[in-house]
């Protein structure tokens, strides 16, 4: 069965209970700052500051989170400081920031693509071989995923011997053929073929779900390489707006690093 892709936030980084936004630590600029920020700011300052990781917030917030941008930029001086750190490249401070996605409904060939990016990034991959892909499975058979091209495209063969246009779909092609595939595996199983084996003949377009972390400054990389323009293939540009669009949903402060890459 065809299906699509969806990219859910399942967790990001948390503020721990000691620097916890209701404690002595913090004041009423904290209400401004998201808990991504927070760890950035530690981060940062912690590279160019006399106090300690744990006094920073403390000590140094209301500069950061309680005053306009230094130099006339938009947000506070927390922001400018965010956007010398991008500029500067000093995005090593940014790693402490962490998001997990759950994917779903995406090909074998975009996670061969996907984990190429090693560097920040951990996954965890449902299984061929230990997720049966029959029709009689609980899987109900393997899912698929069809290229926008196939679905855009239409071929026309018209044969001088024959008095009409005949119309071959790109789309029942490709679907005869995974019909095809699925009829294979389903006959190699009921042949006593495992599982780990019969998934030999799955396809590149056969679906996938997987679990994914990612540090902010992976997934900037990430973006920069992946995003629509730069010419990735069409299904990882779409999961690389969706986890964007997921980031800037609890960490808004990131949107202008993503359009910048």
């Amino acid at each position: 069965m065809e299906t699509t892709l969806k990219a859910t936030l399942l967790a990001h980084t948390k503020l721990s209970n000691y620097f916890h936004k209701d404690s002595d630590l913090f004041y009423t600029w904290s209400e401004n700052a998201t808990d991504g920020q927070v760890v950035a700011l530690a981060a940062i300052r912690t590279c160019y500051s006399a106090n300690k990781p744990t006094e920073i917030v403390a000590k140094e917030g209301a500069k950061y989170f309680g005053s306009k941008a230094s130099d006339g930029g938009a947000g506070t001086d927390a922001d400018r400081l965010f956007r010398h750190i991008f500029a500067s490249k000093h995005t090593s401070t940014l790693e402490h920031i962490s998001f997990t996605f759950a994917i779903e409904g995406v090909s074998r060939a975009l996670l061969a693509q996907l984990t190429r990016h090693r560097a920040g990034f951990s996954f965890s991959v449902q299984s061929q071989r230990y997720v049966r892909m029959g029709r009689d499975d609980r899987s109900g058979g393997f899912d698929y995923v069809m290229p926008p091209t196939v679905t855009e495209d239409k071929k026309v063969d018209h044969s001088p011997s024959l008095d009409f246009t005949h119309y071959i779909s790109a789309v029942d092609h490709f679907g005869d053929a995974m019909e095809m595939i699925q009829d294979v595996y389903d006959e190699l199983r009921s042949l006593g073929v495992p599982a780990e084996d019969a998934r030999a003949v799955l396809p590149n377009a056969a679906a996938t779900n997987l679990v994914m972390t990612a540090n902010l400054t992976a997934l900037l990389s990430f973006y920069s390489k992946r995003k629509k323009g730069r010419g990735a293939q069409a299904e990882i540009t779409e999961l690389a707006e969706a986890l964007r669009r997921e980031v800037v949903a609890v960490e808004p402060w990131t949107d202008q690093f993503f359009e910048e890459v």
